[in-house]
């Protein structure tokens, strides 16, 4: 039996599964590292925990697991996206990562808007200027820490730079790639257009690959220090959503899939690169190559949820309690409407200044109000690209749910109802499903299975059970979300207000 590692680079931990060829996982381990947030909006963390907790988690994955290191052929990465890591001649951190959630840089888009020119970007990149891509974070750089750009000889993202340390290679990819606003994403091609317009030499990008090329193999001293063989091969891998499309088998068009982490994504495949004039949603490359996909992103999610449970049901490792306390609650949480603004927000606003709150509070609200509504809340939010994915008329017949929102009944339940739609979840572990995608594109890197479609139609099976939405619930819901959309217009002055204080 041949295996792989599928590694799931993420905002709060790194997560290392051992799959064997046929899709079964063998085992995993998880490690969690801290996020700086120096100043309000800033988030950062230190690359050198990444690569602490890969080395750690692999090498208990393969004591764990008994196998032989000769029959681990091949890594693929899945990773956090839209990150920004710069570093320096001799391959060193400059400063700490900023990640994908990071808020500092409004000032800097619209300057690199009126450098580059934004309808450019938009034909280019297939996205307007945004502050959360990787493009306006190296301008931020730029603007206010010259000295150190100055230094930057090269500019990796959150995975490429595990990759580099485990292989020496500098590579990237083009589902990562397409995020940083660097990529003609059309042409599948680093665009010499954005990179002369911000500054940035080619040299200090890496070598581009599709998801599920190989870009190299371990470094002797590194696959030593995890017990893996120096031949074991490492492949393009994709960003965390993209992976977890080709681990949930979104591979083809009709299909769709939403992913609840700390972030949430909707995610909507197309054969051609479609995108929103409006900028409502991304239009990126997707893990198989030649193809695209659509994406909204809600930045505070899962993180919404964490946040509920750290606050305010502390101890609750497993949200057994989170689910129990939702359930207590009717549809509508009593006419209680949560925003999950914490972060700002992605689609499909794009406002850094939006922030998170409770509507329609009252002294009859209980705990279990609120912990329902902020369940509803981010689910609100991720419908507003389902929204947009009607207007434009793609025609999705299933959504295919992973990540830890998965897990939680009373939320796949909701999220039928919320988007009217059957959901399905993947046969194995549904949080696991990025994991699963990157040791799928191994796999095809290696040569066991002949392509990326061809492999998920042998490898990833949906549960027998569906989800499907209860007509009286979908009413219900239809009746809060309509009016959840209507208070961010309504409080934006006020966000912007006190976003000058």
């Amino acid at each position: 039996m041949r295996y792989f590692f599928g590694l799931d680079l993420g905002t709060g931990g790194i997560k290392s599964v051992l799959f064997d060829e046929t899709g079964k996982e063998i085992a995993s381990e998880i490690k969690e590292y801290p996020l700086y947030q120096p100043y309000n909006g800033w988030s950062e963390q230190d690359p050198e925990d990444w690569y602490n907790a890969a080395v750690i988690t692999m090498r208990n994955v393969m004591e764990k697991s008994g196998v032989a290191k000769e029959d681990v052929l091949g890594i693929g990465f899945s990773g956090q996206m839209m990150g920004a890591v710069l570093l320096d001649k001799n391959a060193k951190p400059l400063r700490r990562a900023i990640l994908w959630n990071d808020q500092r840089t409004g000032e800097a888009t619209v300057e690199m808007a009126k450098r580059v020119g934004a309808d450019r970007m938009l034909a280019v990149t297939c996205n307007p200027p945004r502050e959360g891509l990787t493009a306006a974070k190296i301008f931020w750089v730029e603007m206010n820490e010259p000295e150190i750009f100055a230094q930057c000889e090269h500019i990796l993202l959150p995975k490429d730079y595990l990759r580099f340390r485990l292989t020496g290679d500098f590579a990237a990819e083009m589902s990562d790639a397409s995020a940083t606003q660097l990529l003609d994403t059309p042409k599948r091609k680093w665009s010499e257009e954005m990179m002369d317009g911000l500054n940035i030499k080619p040299s200090m990008l890496g070598k581009l690959y599709e998801s599920c090329e190989v870009t190299g193999t371990l470094i002797p001293d590194v696959a030593n220090r995890i017990g893996l063989s120096e031949k074991t091969i490492v492949v393009g891998g994709a960003g965390d959503n993209a992976a977890a499309s080709v681990g949930t088998g979104v591979v083809a068009e009709g299909r769709a899939m939403t992913t609840i982490g700390t972030s949430g994504v909707v995610f909507a495949y197309t054969d051609k690169p479609t995108m929103d004039p409006t900028g409502g949603v991304y239009t990126f490359c997707t893990a198989v190559p030649n193809a695209w996909h659509m994406m909204g992103l809600v930045n505070s999610a899962g993180f919404s949820v964490k946040w509920w449970r750290n606050t305010f049901v502390p101890g609750d490792e497993d949200y057994l309690e989170i689910d129990n306390l939702a359930s207590q609650s009717p549809i509508g949480s009593n006419k209680l409407i949560y925003l999950p603004y914490l972060m700002g927000e992605a689609s499909p606003y794009w406002d850094v200044n939006a922030r998170g709150g409770f509507f329609g509070l009252s002294s009859i609200h209980t705990k279990g109000d609120m912990t329902r509504s902020v369940m509803e809340g981010v689910t609100y939010a991720l419908n507003d690209s389902m929204k947009k994915y009607r207007d434009f008329g793609v025609d999705i017949k299933t959504m295919r749910m992973c990540g830890g929102g998965s897990k939680a009944p009373i939320w796949r339940q909701m999220m039928a109802d919320i988007y009217d739609l059957p959901v399905a979840l993947p046969a194995g572990s549904s949080e696991n499903a990025a994991a699963l995608g990157a040791a799928i594109l191994a796999m095809v890197g290696a040569g066991v299975y002949p392509s990326v479609p061809e492999a998920c139609d042998k490898l990833v099976k949906l549960r027998d059970e569906k989800i499907l939405p209860i007509p009286e619930n979908v009413a219900e819901y239809a009746k809060f979300n309509g009016v959840y959309r209507k208070i961010y217009s309504a409080i934006k002055p006020i966000n912007d207000e006190l976003a000058t204080l």
